[in-house]
């Protein structure tokens, strides 16, 4: 496995320690896949279905994890999520998308910085 599909998946599991032992919340799958793409993590926070892209960098060195998910992102996202909702019988309104960054720190932490709603 490449360094960087190591440290995304390194940051997919800390964002879903987050999302399960910080919030409480339920994870629904990870990496779900169809034709047009991939979410990363789908959660139930205990209202609404969440869909969670998760980014992950070593450094700010090219900007901040978030500023990586732009409006062409953020649509595809919110496409993928219907596509998600109308397989698993949920209705598109009922489902919210979520940013969660992390940035690596001395260590092998990371920084995490939660964006909710973002499209």
């Amino acid at each position: 496995m490449s360094a960087k599909k190591t440290l995304g998946r390194q940051g997919e599991d800390a964002a879903v320690r987050y999302l399960t032992t910080r919030l409480g919340w339920t994870v629904v799958e990870r990496n779900w896949r169809c034709p047009e793409g991939e979410l990363d993590i789908i959660a139930y926070d205990g209202r609404q279905h969440v869909v969670c892209e998760v980014k992950t960098r070593r450094d700010a060195a090219f900007g901040t994890p978030v500023e990586g998910v732009g409006r062409a992102k953020a649509a595809r996202l919110r496409r993928l999520a219907g596509r998600w909702g109308a397989t698993h019988g949920i209705h598109t309104a009922g489902i919210r998308v979520d940013v969660i960054g992390l940035l690596g720190t001395a260590g092998d932490g990371f920084t995490l910085d939660h964006l909710r709603g973002v499209c």
